[in-house]
C-alpha cells in the first residue's frame, strides 16, 4: 500500500473534507451521508437532529471548520483523502455532556475521539490505527492528558463501528473506563 499521510483539519482543507463526505466517505452506507460529522456539535434534541437536512449539516460544519472550531485528522494516500477521525478537546464537543452516562468531571484534560470514517476500498489496511495514533499525538501537543473514546461493545458491521472498533482501542493501550448499555467508554493516559 502507498504511504498514508495524516493531516490535521484546517480551513485550507475544507474542500477536501467536503468532497470526501459528499462522495467516498459513505459509498457503502448512504443513509449516514448527511451527518458531515456535525452531530457532536449539535445541541438540539435527537428529534431535531433527525429533522436536519444534509445541506444544513454541511453548511454548519463548513462554518465551524472555517472558524477553526472543528477538529480532526484526515488520512491521504497519493493525495486522495481516504479517511477521517473526528478527534477534539472534549470541551469542543458539547453534545457529549448531554448524552446519558457520558458526563465526566475531568473534561478539561480529555481529548475525545467520536468518529472514524474510512472509505470502503481502504478499510483493514491500518488507516484507522494511524489516525488513532495521530489523534493521541495531537492531544499531547494540545496539553491534554487523557484520550477517550466511545465504541460499541458488540458492533456487527462497519457502519456500527463508526466510533471505531473496540479492538482498535484496546490494541492501542486504551482501557475500559465505564460501561454503558451498548457502548463502553475507553481511556488512555497520555502523560503522567
Amino acid at each position: 500500500m502507498a504511504k498514508v499521510i495524516i493531516r490535521e483539519l484546517t480551513p485550507e482543507l475544507l474542500g477536501d473534507y467536503l468532497s470526501f463526505f459528499d462522495g467516498d466517505a459513505f459509498m457503502d452506507n448512504p443513509e449516514w451521508a448527511g451527518c458531515y460529522c456535525m452531530y457532536y456539535h449539535f445541541l438540539g434534541t435527537y428529534k431535531e437532529w433527525e429533522a436536519r437536512s444534509p445541506s444544513e449539516n454541511r453548511a454548519a460544519v463548513s462554518e465551524l471548520i472555517l472558524r477553526g472550531k472543528a477538529h480532526g485528522l484526515l488520512a491521504y494516500i497519493d493525495e486522495k483523502l481516504v479517511g477521517w477521525c473526528h478527534a477534539a478537546p472534549r470541551t469542543a464537543l458539547p453534545k457529549l455532556d448531554t448524552l446519558q452516562g457520558l458526563g465526566v468531571d475531568d473534561a478539561e484534560q480529555v481529548g475525545s475521539i467520536v468518529c472514524f470514517v474510512v472509505a470502503a476500498p481502504f478499510r483493514r489496511r491500518g488507516i484507522a490505527h494511524r489516525l488513532l495514533e495521530a489523534a493521541c499525538d495531537m492531544f499531547i501537543r494540545w496539553g491534554l492528558s487523557i484520550a477517550e473514546a466511545y465504541p460499541h461493545k458488540k458492533a456487527k458491521t462497519d457502519a456500527e463501528n463508526w466510533r471505531g472498533p473496540l479492538s482498535l482501542y484496546l490494541s492501542a493501550g486504551f482501557k475500559p473506563f465505564r460501561e454503558l448499555n451498548n457502548r463502553i467508554i475507553v481511556r488512555k493516559r497520555l502523560r503522567k
